[in-house]
């Protein structure tokens, strides 16, 4: 039987199974809003597809996106992972994740938690919308224009309004399956 989904997914099997098991699904747990955050932050640039195949080897080569042991990542384990052919060998982005890792750790280390301040951007719970095609979705929204700037007030870098708004999708604070997906009401 043929399943309708948002128009972005192709027909690779692995940005189905993303599409239709991880993509716009809440996520509450802190470590894996940063691991995501930081998996947005490499897309820039990219496309998502690129990243997602990649994931595996990102999550080896950082701690599987431990902050704690990533923000003690030193001038040798840079240039470790510049010579890793399973990441994005992009300076920048290298320290980007290490540069968050930081700036999550100060957060944390102060009593804050991380998943309560980046869901208080949409009122702590997912808001549904109800694009009918790709062409409604925005690329950013107030909403996300507000967590990337207080991401960047915390240290954070490669979290612009776009990719900020790509990682809500991403982990349900917003519903933007087309009402036309399968998805959609799940």
């Amino acid at each position: 039987m043929e399943v309708t989904r948002c128009g972005w997914v192709s027909n690779d099997p692995i940005y189905q199974e993303y599409h239709d098991r991880v993509w716009g699904r809440p996520v509450y747990d802190s470590q894996e809003l940063f691991a995501k955050l930081c998996l947005d932050g490499q897309q820039a640039g990219l496309s998502w597809i690129t990243i997602l195949k990649k994931q595996q080897n990102y999550e080896a080569a950082f701690a599987n996106f431990d902050p704690k042991v990533i923000a003690t990542f030193d001038d040798a384990k840079i240039e470790e992972l510049l010579q890793n052919p399973g990441i994005v060998r992009n300076r920048l982005k290298v320290n980007s994740i290490i540069k968050n890792a930081k700036g999550y750790m100060a957060y944390v280390e102060q009593g804050n938690d991380f998943s309560a301040f980046l869901w208080s951007f949409v009122g702590g719970a997912p808001k549904t919308n109800h694009f009918i095609s790709m062409n409604e979705l925005p690329v950013q929204t107030p909403e996300s224009e507000a967590m990337s700037k207080a991401l960047k007030k915390m240290g954070f870098n490669f979290v612009g309004p776009t990719i900020c708004y790509a990682f809500m999708q991403a982990v349900g604070m917003v519903n933007d399956h087309t009402t036309d997906c399968f998805c959609y009401q799940k």
